[in-house]
Order: structure tokens, then sequence, then C-alpha cells
């Protein structure tokens, strides 16, 4: 019989004529991917039932990478092949990433040009690289959940953002496989989530401090057009920041060194992290580190202590909220609601902060780690059609200015922070010098005045001007910014009509080629990959048997078994560990079936010795139908 599945009229067209899409929140401390089923998102959830995917990808030297709950377990012991909070170095340099003031438990390697590259046992890996085992988890969740191919995905990223970390996110997805319908800034996905499109009008704030950035939109909401008005924030500022403050308190207190090693690092963020949740409900908590040649330091944080530590912290979020409402023209008083986003929003004094500065109490009934991936995938579910009778417009903005080098060593601002996106402007320039028969174009992004204060984007020249008096020459720059926020630049000489041009590709992305040779690479290991997570997942069913059939034997081996049927079940067991250590996932299975055959007896013994113990005691009338009922208090 063949179940037909009925929708509501207008809610969602039919199966054959429905494109499937996801949003993604590619995180810094977790990951999500979620759906619109049924006209309503949802998170979808792995085949433990947890929907939040730690970002945390933990490298051998043979197998595929393990991502998530595991990598995580695995990361204080393992810290130099498990890359956590990776979003941090997404579209930045070497440089940049050294003056993030911290010391990463992590190896860099020193010759590599560009983006950090971090040495594991499986080789050196970017962070595209390690953001794309990231979604490739998230990718095969959804299919799995959705019985189809996924493809088609809307991923956000900061506000902040710069052009460097959106390409980077772009080239992380292709590498995953997914084709990007949309870079949705996270505090736009977040009113869209809590249906703030559905309001006549307002203007909302919303306020977004997750694991490694921070991020504040101002938002007008007029008629189903959504006009992101201004926003400003921090790309490197988050929960993690407060984790390290707390862990070098503990350090002061513990007398550990600052040259602790990786493991002891590792072992102190995740103390802090754990101090600082416990701190959410608690007033105190007691702390119990580990010190390598010493006995273990005892103390404690209060909730007071835990203020005094992370009110800097939270305070620096509040620069960018004046900054945002001043771009926007707007006072607190002209908010009508403020909404929170991000992990770090679960902390009591994060709320209060950001309450006291509106006057208002914010708005927190979505879950603040779901709301982004619930906002991206209604925005990827009207993007493939699915939402026709939908008349909402994004209006969303670039975060930082973008224009060229002039003479000087100065920044000529095309496109000014906070213009409303896609746009496209141009600017006409002159030649310096007699003569002059071609033109540098370096374009940045930043608000500084100085070409060194602000982030180098590329170069590019173009030839073909004719020679004529310096001033003469009219070359005419033009900026492009598509919807996802990443830019194109063409210069043309007006006389002449020579043209250049660029599709602005940071030196911190990966190049074509790149990307093209680990897609190669990704195909030709596939079977390899497969082949391990299929034994993976029978040695992990091995271990769940073997600890069942121990428990049983210790309980009621000596009572229900002879010897000989114990020493059957002990070949059986000793058969199984041994395949158990193999590498053929098929030679486990096997050795696991033959287990559960020569256990079968026990177990219905076991059950018919539990039903004895349950009726001793007890007439067998008193299980008839005439039984009297228990009063059902």
């Amino acid at each position: 019989m063949t179940l037909l599945q009925i929708s509501e009229p207008g809610r969602a067209p039919a199966a054959s004529a429905r494109r499937i899409a996801v949003g993604i929140d590619l995180g810094t401390t977790n990951s999500l991917v979620a759906c619109v089923r049924d006209g309503f998102p949802a998170t979808i959830p792995d085949e433990q039932g947890r929907h939040l995917l730690p970002s945390v990808v933990r490298y051998a030297a043979a197998g595929a990478p393990v991502v998530g709950d595991d990598a995580l377990a695995a990361a204080h012991e393992d810290p130099l092949n498990t890359i956590a909070s990776v979003k941090r170095l997404m579209g930045r340099g070497l440089e940049d990433v050294r003056r993030l003031g911290r010391s990463l438990p992590y190896e860099f390697s020193p010759d590599a040009p560009g983006m950090p590259r971090i040495r594991t046992v499986a080789g050196e890996r970017s962070p595209v690289e390690v953001s794309a085992e990231i979604l490739k988890i998230l990718k095969q969740r959804a299919g799995r959940a959705l019985g189809a191919d996924i493809s088609d995905a809307v991923i956000t990223v900061p506000a902040y953002f710069d052009d460097a970390q959106r390409q980077a996110t772009k080239d992380a997805a292709r590498l995953a496989g997914l084709n990007v319908l949309r870079l949705l800034n996270e505090p736009t996905a977040a009113a869209l989530a809590y249906g703030l499109d559905k309001n006549p009008e307002g203007v909302y704030a919303v306020y977004d401090l997750g694991g490694g950035t921070f991020d504040i939109s101002i938002l007008r909401l007029n008629r189903g057009v959504f006009e992101v008005m201004a926003t400003a924030g921090d790309s490197a500022l988050g929960g993690d920041d407060m984790d390290h403050a707390i862990a070098e308190w503990i350090m002061r207190r513990a007398g550990i060194s600052d040259d602790a090693d990786h493991r002891q690092l590792r072992r102190l963020l995740r103390d802090a992290r754990a101090a600082k949740e416990a701190l959410t409900a608690a007033e105190r908590v007691d702390l119990m580190i580990e010190r390598p040649g010493q006995a273990p330091w005892q103390g404690e944080l209060t909730r007071r202590q835990l203020h005094d530590l992370v009110d800097p912290l939270i305070e620096k979020t509040l620069a960018p909220c004046r900054r945002a409402l001043r771009d926007a023209g707007i006072g607190p008083a002209d908010v009508h609601g403020v909404v929170l986003v991000g992990g770090a929003t679960r902390m009591p004094r994060v709320r209060a902060k950001a309450a006291a500065f509106f006057a208002r109490a914010p708005l927190a009934d979505i879950d603040p780690d779901q709301v982004v991936a619930l906002g991206a995938a209604l925005q990827a579910d009207m993007l493939v059609g699915n939402r026709r009778d939908d008349d909402m417009l994004l209006l969303d903005v670039i975060p930082l200015s973008l224009g060229i080098e002039v003479m000087g060593g100065l920044v000529e601002k095309i496109i000014p922070r906070n213009t409303t996106i896609p746009t496209a402007r141009a600017q006409d320039f002159t030649t310096f010098k007699d003569g002059q028969t071609a033109l540098a174009i370096h374009v940045l992004q930043g608000e500084r005045e100085l070409v060194s204060d602000c982030r180098s984007l590329a170069r590019f020249e173009l030839r073909g001007i004719p020679p004529m008096a310096a001033g003469a020459a009219r070359v005419r720059v033009g900026f492009q910014v598509d919807a996802d926020g990443l830019l194109s630049v063409a210069a043309r000489e007006l006389a002449t009509g020579a043209e250049s041009h660029i599709a602005v590709k940071p030196s911190y992305g990966l190049t074509d080629g790149e990307i093209e040779r680990m897609l190669r690479d990704s195909m030709a290991h596939a079977g390899a990959d497969e082949q391990t997570r299929r034994l993976r997942g029978a040695q992990v069913e091995a271990d769940r048997l073997v600890a069942a059939v121990t428990s049983a034997l210790a309980a009621d081996g000596a009572a229900l078994l002879d010897a000989g049927e114990r020493a059957a079940i002990a070949a059986r067991l000793e058969e199984l560990g041994r395949a158990r250590n193999g590498a053929d996932a098929r030679a486990v299975k096997r050795a696991a079936e033959a287990l559960e055959q020569a256990t079968r007896e026990f177990a219905a013994r076991r059950m018919d010795a539990g039903i004895r113990r349950a009726l001793a005691g007890h007439r067998p009338e008193e299980f008839g139908p005439d039984a009297p009922k228990g009063s059902g208090g």
C-alpha cells in the first residue's frame, strides 16, 4: 500500500516540483544544518538525536578525519591533530593569526604563503580544508534525514566578515560538494527565524555573540522590505575569549607557567568552559585542575569573579553597538526590539549588559544556538522557489568600505560601509606621470585612510593607456559587489576602451587549481573513506555487544550456564575481540553474529529467570482480567 503525503494548500508544492535546499550555520564552536519541512524550519539531528555538531576535526595518520563530539572528546589528549574554532582562522594570513594575541594550541607551517597551514599527522591542512570536513558531515546528515543528495545550501557568515573571510567560506563549501545559493549574514538569518519580516514595520537590533565572532546589526522592516541599516562587530571576539580569560586566571592561581604544553592548555580551556557554563545557574563552582608532576590544584570560581573576568570582553561588544546605531542615525530608544543570537548570549551577564544598553528586555524565545540555522533554511527554501507566495525582500549591506590605493599611500573609498548590496559604483581616476601607459590598481578594504592600515584584497594592471600628459587620461574604475558580499573590479580607459578586470580572490583563499586537486583527491579516496566508515560502525557495534554479554555473564553466567556453555561463549567473545582489532568490517560483523547466536539460549534463560523473579510471592489469579486495579495516584 502506498502512502501519499498531503500538504496544506499554499504550504508546499508537490514533491516532484520541490527542490531541496538546506541552511547551514558554520559556527566557531558548533555547527548546524536545517531545512524547511511542511512549511516550517527545523534543525536536523544526527542518528543519536544531537542537533549541535561541535566544530572540531581530528586528523589521524590513516583514514578519514573524525568530526564532532568524538573529536572534541579527544582534543585535550591529541591537541596538535585536533582542530577547534577554525572559523577564527578563516580568510586570515599567518600574520593575522599571530596578531590574535594568544598561544594557539597548534603548529603552523612557517613557509606557507598567505593563509596559515596547520601541521597534523595527516599532513598540512588549511582552515578552508578543515571547515570543508565539517560541512561534509552536515551535508551527509541532511542527506540521510531527507533521503536525497544535498547540493544547494545557504551558509551564514558573521556580518562583519570581510571579503577574504567570505571567499574562504565559499571555497570550503565548494570543497565539500555544496553549491552556495547565498552567503547570508548571521544577524539577518536570526531576524528571519524570529519572523520579524511578518511585522509591518519597526527597527530591530540583532546582538550576535558566538564562540569566536561578534556582530551587531540594525534592521528596518517596512511592509516586507528587510533593510539592514548598519552593521558593526569584531570578527575576533567571542565566547572563546572568555574561556581564555578564565583559563589564564586559573593558571595564575594554580601556578601554571605560560609555557605549558599543548595538552595542558587544551585541558585548561575545557575546564574553563565547564566552569563558565556551570556558573550560568550556580553562584560558585569548585575547580580541580591537573598539574603535570604536581598534585592537582583545588580552588573555586565565584560568579562575581567570573563577572570581573568577562566584563571587559562584554564591554568590547558595546562599542560596535554604539557605532552601528550612530551609522544608522538612531539611538537606543528608537529600537523596537533586541534579538539575542549565539551560544555566548546564554550567559546571564551578557543578557543583562545587552538589556541595560538598549533599555529593554531582549528577545530570546528561540534557542540562540539554532536560530541562525533556522533563518538560513527559510532563505534557502525561498531561493529555490518553494515559497513563491513570499514577497519578502532582503536588503543586506557590506560591513567594510571598499576602495583603491592612490598616490601617497592613501585609500580612496569607492563603496562606503553599510551600502546596500548587491551594488555597483564607479569613479574616474587619471595618470600621475607624463607618457604613463599603464596603471597599477590596488584594491583595499577597511575604514582607515592609509593603505598600511587596511586589508589588501587584490592587485591588477590596466595596460594600453595612450601616452598623454599627466592628468589627461581618464580611467574609470568600477566596483561590483554581489548578493554574497563578494567583489569584482574593472578598470577602463575611456578614450581607447582598453579594459582590465579581476574577480577578487584574496590570497588567503584557495586557488581554483588547489580546489580541483582537493576535489580529485576526495573522489580518489572516496572508496577508502567509505570502508573506514563501515569498519568504525562495525567496531562500535562490536564494543556494545561485548559489553552487554560480559555484563550478563558476570550477573547470571554461573547460575544459568554450565562450564561448557560458558567456554563456548568465551571463545566467541575472543573471536570477536580479534576481529574487532582487525581491518575487515565483514569479519567483525560475522564474529558479532556468531556471538549473538552463541548467547541466544542464555538470553532466553535470563528472560525466564527475570519473569520468575517478578512473579515470586504472587498468585496467578492476581494477574487475571478481574485483578483489582491500583489507585493510580
